[in-house]
């Protein structure tokens, strides 16, 4: 009887994280399929692509809530139970990444099922588990984005940043070793949805935002009208 309810949190956790929060927000507001849309994935940054920052953001936060939602449920369930406290949010990460309800058939017939990168799933987790951790993850998360410039390296980040946090906090004796597997798993889910990201990250040719994406966005533009001949002074001397 002792083992039901951390099965029950478990699968519970799997449903609420396979609730594909971005291709019901980005429906409701543009009207697009978000699978159809660059990546195809339904998260935060995908919406964002497809529907705007509202879309984005809004995504961003249900998607954390997911897996924040899902310690609480084990939390509940399983008072006391470090292992599936961990588990819980795992399984909310794996169903956002590997929804239920987004099952379809690939282009050679076989059944897959689509969902996101986990990103915001794990921070959602790891806030669940210890909330101030959000006041490290949030500003370290921006200046990757901002200033490194991929998307794609600011998710996998978050799941670092969660297992340092929790690797030092274990040490002094705040926290149970287990929230350090928590983020070693994490991180393995985000760098095995990320793969088609890494491969052009290693090609050279990953989408940039932010900083670097401005800089090179302005260094293009005075690259094309310093290239681009210039005729004013000879219709001039005409």
């Amino acid at each position: 009887m002792t083992i039901l309810p951390g099965i029950i949190a478990l699968i519970a956790s799997y449903v609420i994280g396979s609730i594909p929060f971005g291709l019901l927000i980005v429906k409701l507001k543009s009207g697009k399929d978000i699978r159809s849309v660059e990546s195809g994935r339904t998260g935060g940054t995908n919406a964002f692509r497809a529907a705007g920052i509202l879309a984005g953001a809004a995504t961003t936060l249900l998607d954390g809530a997911k897996a924040f939602c899902a310690v609480w449920i084990a939390r509940y369930l399983t008072p006391g139970n470090y292992w599936i406290e961990i588990f819980a949010p795992i399984c909310a990460i794996v169903g956002h990444n590997y929804s239920i309800f987004l099952i379809e058939r690939n282009e050679k017939g076989r059944i897959r099922l689509r969902g996101g990168a986990g990103g915001a799933s794990c921070a959602g987790g790891a806030i669940g588990l210890w909330p101030p951790v959000i006041l490290i993850i949030l500003p370290i998360a921006l200046l990757i984005i901002y200033f490194i410039g991929y998307a794609s390296v600011t998710t996998m980040s978050i799941a670092l940043i969660v297992t340092i946090t929790f690797i030092y906090r274990a040490i002094i004796g705040a926290s149970p070793w287990q929230y350090v597997l928590y983020g070693i798993i994490a991180e393995a889910l985000l760098i095995w949805a990320l793969r088609p990201n890494i491969k052009r990250l290693i090609q050279g040719n990953e989408r940039l935002v932010g900083y670097r994406a401005h800089k090179k966005s302005k260094h293009q533009s005075s690259s094309s009208s310093s290239s681009s001949p210039d005729f004013s002074s000879k219709s001039s001397s005409k």
